[in-house]
């Protein structure tokens, strides 16, 4: 008999539901306790452990100390990919449409960057306005877009050129299949409108609210409606 594909073991750690929610939860970009992560996944915090533990050793996250307190993050932005990339197949299914019908198809985070109705929309904007072009799976950013960013909206171009990352990659949106900015640049512009007051993030889960703020920014600079 053949061995497993190599993809096995992950695929197997991702697909215990205690474990899928608390990935779930991770995308937003932050950092949670081990408690927030046992009460998301509906797990004692014996058991959180051990699922975190397992985890861990597999790098789908990461484990910070804070004195007493352990706190964890996404294993990187591979996993948000991984798992973004898994959110796009299920979307297909069925029984899936309903529970994936939240309001999070209208803005929340993917990892570190924008996405939903809003991330598409302002992608696709900058795409319009010759700011950004696709090429494969990356957006080029041209010097329109560069001064465009750096004097319209405040971003530090050079500081996300430095990361040790890719810059400006295209995800594809599970909910709108369409592109979205992700990359370096992708979280330079979330954290901006996170920063500006144009996005608030929600009490719970990954999803954003467009401020009121945000929503005449966003048709200011973008020419985007919500």
């Amino acid at each position: 008999m053949k061995g497993f594909p190599s993809f096995a073991t992950i695929a197997a750690l991702m697909g215990d539901p205690a474990r899928a929610l608390m990935l779930d939860l991770l995308m937003d970009g932050e950092a949670h306790s081990a408690s927030a992560l046992a009460e998301a996944a509906g797990v004692s915090p014996q058991t959180a452990s051990g699922h975190l533990a397992r985890m861990r050793d597999a790098r789908l996250v990461e484990m910070e100390a804070r004195g007493r307190h352990r706190f964890y993050r996404l294993g990187g932005h591979r996993v948000a990919e991984a798992v973004e990339g898994l959110a796009l197949l299920a979307d297909d299914l069925p029984q899936e449409k309903v529970q994936s019908s939240r309001d999070i198809r209208a803005a929340r985070t993917c990892y570190d960057h924008l996405a939903g109705r809003l991330g598409v929309a302002l992608t696709q904007a900058m795409m319009k306005a010759g700011y950004l072009r696709l090429r494969g799976e990356a957006f080029h950013l041209t010097g329109s877009g560069r001064r465009f960013l750096e004097e319209d909206l405040g971003l530090d171009v050079e500081a996300a050129l430095g990361k040790r990352r890719k810059f400006a990659r295209a995800c594809l949106d599970w909910s709108e299949r369409e592109p979205h900015l992700a990359g370096s640049l992708g979280a330079a512009l979330a954290e901006r409108s996170l920063q500006a007051g144009w996005v608030a993030r929600q009490a719970e889960g990954r999803g954003l609210t467009v401020t009121r703020k945000g929503q005449a920014a966003f048709r200011r600079h973008f020419g985007v409606a919500l």
